[in-house]
C-alpha cells in the first residue's frame, strides 16, 4: 500500500471506549426506535408497508432450534385525534416521554407532516434535549423489574 494514498486521509490517535456512558446508550436506543418510526411514516406516505426483518430462533418440526428471518410489526406512535389532527407520542420502552411540562404528545395538521416532525424529534434527541426525560422513563421501567 502506498503512503500517498493514506496521505489524503485525516489520521488521528483515538481509542475506542470499552463501554458507552449510560446516557448515550439510552439515547441510541431511543434513536433506533425513532428511525423505525420515521421509516414507517415514509412507507405510509408512499403507500407501501414497512416490516423490518429480525433474526429469531424458533423450533422446527423435529424440535431443533433454527435461526430464521422473521418480519416484525412496528406499532405506530402516531394516531388521528378527535378533531382530525394527527398526534405523536414518543415512547421509551413502554413509558411515554413527557416532552413539555404535562405535555406528552405533539400535534400537527396532517400525516404528511409526520416525517418532518420525527426529524425534529430525532435532532432533539441527538442534541441531548430529552436526556432528563429518558432517564426518568428508564428509572420507572427499572422499578417495574424489582421484586
Amino acid at each position: 500500500m502506498s503512503t500517498t494514498t493514506l496521505a489524503n486521509l485525516k489520521l488521528t490517535t483515538a481509542r475506542k471506549p470499552r463501554a458507552l456512558p449510560s446516557v448515550v446508550q439510552r439515547r441510541n436506543k431511543l434513536l433506533k426506535k425513532l428511525h423505525e418510526q420515521r421509516e414507517l411514516a415514509v412507507a405510509n406516505v408512499e403507500g407501501r408497508t414497512y416490516a423490518p426483518k429480525r433474526l429469531r430462533t424458533v423450533r422446527d418440526m423435529e424440535g431443533s432450534r433454527v435461526v430464521r428471518e422473521v418480519a416484525v410489526r412496528i406499532k405506530p406512535w402516531s394516531w388521528t385525534g378527535e378533531k382530525g389532527e394527527t398526534l405523536l407520542c414518543v415512547y421509551y420502552g413502554s413509558k411515554m416521554l413527557e416532552l413539555g411540562k404535562g405535555k406528552t404528545a405533539i400535534e400537527f395538521a396532517n400525516t404528511k407532516d409526520l416525517v418532518q416532525t420525527l426529524d425534529v424529534v430525532i435532532m432533539a434527541v441527538q442534541n441531548g434535549e430529552l436526556d432528563v426525560q429518558i432517564e426518568s422513563a428508564s428509572s420507572k421501567l427499572r422499578e417495574g423489574f424489582k421484586r
